[in-house]
């Protein structure tokens, strides 16, 4: 019996390419997506990376709607729940992200237990590791036994915030109300790689606009990577293995800063007019003032936060795809796909 997978967020740039990795390597799976609209177009898109399309089937679907995840769920083997708001801006309302990703992922939790399901691997943050730090503790390198401080919001901002809400309450679940079920959460970095389609994943931004000549200089700012391929390999092994069951895995493949990805792609594209200087850390919070799109990544200005995802790699036998790959790769599909100029 082909075994069957209930993915959320089919349409998502980590969404897709898991999907196109579960239908090569056997599975049946079930994707949902907020608007049927974009059902024949993703059909197509998804189909240029794996012969057995015929094994996806798409699924309307609304994290606030928590009625509708008891039919989903039932007679499914997995659960992969990768769907969650990701705002470009911070809403005004922090709780317009935060309650559906909590609700919607407590709805699925119940509706999975409620029909059995073996495990549900939920796609959390590096965030819920890196961030929600104490002033001047926010330098250092961090594994799945730390921790983020939700209730510290000068080191989170409203996504951030929402996954690490959301992971807590996944594991409190779990732990009071389902402990036959299994869960894994996998906790990714900046998610490189190549784009599918022209909404691409929120990280790439940062390759745009240093190839579109947008930006004269780069802040002082610097995060872990990884490549959604190999994100999406790791979903799987999560999901597969029998020694995830009930653990937190880290999945990133390094520590780069914007002036180290800047020098990566200058050296590949020397024709492109790449920012060689770096911008002060005054002028970058003057900048965030304008760039609204600046203020999420402002937390991390001046830090260095590092992520040690060897866990993964000595458990799962997870093999990341190496920095600059994920940066060119990634820059390679923007340019592509003609959203570079």
């Amino acid at each position: 019996m082909t075994k069957e997978v209930l993915l959320t967020g089919v349409s998502g740039f980590l969404g897709s390419h898991a999907t196109i990795q579960l239908l090569n390597k056997g599975y049946k799976v079930i994707g949902t997506l907020r608007s049927a609209s974009r059902i024949s177009e993703l059909q197509q898109l998804i189909g240029k990376h794996t012969p057995y399309i015929n094994n996806l089937e798409f699924v309307e679907a609304d994290l606030a709607d928590e009625h509708i995840w008891e039919d989903l769920t039932r007679g499914k083997d997995f659960i992969q729940h990768i769907a969650s708001p990701f705002p470009l801006i911070s809403p005004k309302n922090e709780d317009d992200v935060i309650l559906p990703a909590k609700q919607g992922t407590l709805s699925i939790l119940k509706a999975a237990a409620k029909n059995n399901i073996k495990r549900v691997v939920l796609t959390s943050s590096s965030s819920s590791v890196l961030h929600g730090k104490p002033r001047g503790m926010e330098n250092g390198t961090f594994d799945e036994s730390i921790w983020a401080d939700e209730n510290n919001r000068n080191d989170l901002n409203t996504y951030y915030r929402s996954k690490v809400i959301t992971e807590k309450a996944a594991w409190a679940y779990m732990q009071q109300s389902a402990p036959k079920m299994e869960l894994v959460t996998v906790l990714p970095g900046a998610i490189l790689g190549p784009a599918l389609e022209k909404d691409y994943g929120n990280s790439a931004g940062i390759i745009l606009k240093m190839l579109d000549g947008s930006l004269p200089a780069v802040p002082k700012i610097g995060f872990d990577i990884v490549d959604v391929r190999s994100v999406a390999d790791l979903l799987i092994r999560a999901m597969e293995d029998p020694a995830a069951a009930g653990e937190r895995f880290l999945g990133t493949s390094g520590f780069l800063t914007m002036t180290e990805i800047a020098v990566i792609l200058r050296k590949k594209y020397p024709a492109r007019k790449i920012p060689k200087g770096q911008l002060p850390v005054w002028f970058t919070h003057l900048l965030s003032w304008f760039d609204k799109s600046l203020q999420p990544v402002m937390l991390d200005l001046g830090k260095v936060r590092k992520a040690d995802s060897s866990k993964a790699r000595k458990i799962l036998g997870w093999a990341p795809i190496n920095n600059e790959e994920a940066i060119i790769s990634c820059a390679e599909s923007l340019l592509s796909l003609d959203l570079i100029k």
